[in-house]
């Protein structure tokens, strides 16, 4: 058993699970249901994935076990995310980072992966010299979060996340990466040492809710 992390590449988007691969929802401009799948164009995301590793960078982190993908993380400044605009509690600096989804197959979730991936990508954002990254947060626990292209207030919030813009629904978080001491964490050894299967057989998506 090999467990790695490792930056999202081209060849992964369509390995993501299913709802997220072809999914375009925050590329997409004008507002679309917020469910993840509600706008399916692999071309558009494969153009979006182009276009934001030329002139920004890596924009995402994906956890893999042997060969099969356990997960993954996506950001990038929220300027490159169409989407974000629509919302009540939008970004007000599209040159600050978003993390726009992070998603966890069925069978690895409730084990701490979701953990291991956020601050994989805030590990990374540090490196980049960022000095805070943001995040919509679902205000609502339990199944309703299954399908939803963000991320729980209350993993945020358990995270260090604090609210930047209030909304009863989709509350805009940041934090502060100055603050943070990622950058000494063992990430790797710590992905080695979480206890889920070895095979993950379903590839439906999984938002991050609390407790897991």
């Amino acid at each position: 058993m090999t467990r790695k992390l490792r930056p999202l590449s081209f060849g992964d988007l369509d390995r993501l699970p299913t709802g997220c691969a072809g999914c375009a929802l925050w590329e997409s401009a004008g507002e679309h249901e917020r469910r993840c799948g509600s706008v399916c164009d692999p071309e558009l995301q494969q153009a979006w994935y182009r276009r934001v590793t030329d002139e920004w960078g890596e924009c995402g982190r994906v956890a893999f076990e042997d060969d099969e993908l356990l997960g993954f993380v996506k950001y990038a400044p929220s300027g490159y995310f169409p989407q974000a605009a629509t919302f009540a509690a939008s970004p007000k600096d599209p040159a600050v980072p978003l993390i726009s989804c992070l998603h966890i197959s069925p069978d690895a979730r409730h084990h701490g992966l979701g953990t291991v991936l956020l601050r994989a990508a805030l590990r990374d954002l540090v490196l980049r010299g960022e000095r805070r990254v943001e995040a919509f947060g679902f205000a609502q626990n339990g199944a309703a979060l299954q399908d939803m292209p963000m991320l729980g207030m209350t993993f945020l919030l358990n995270n260090g996340f604090s609210v930047s813009r209030p909304d009863p629904l989709y509350p805009l978080m940041k934090l502060d990466l100055r603050s943070l001491l990622v950058l000494q964490d063992n990430l790797e050894a710590v992905l080695e040492s979480l206890r889920f299967p070895l095979r993950v057989p379903s590839r439906a998506p999984a938002s991050w809710m609390k407790g897991r």
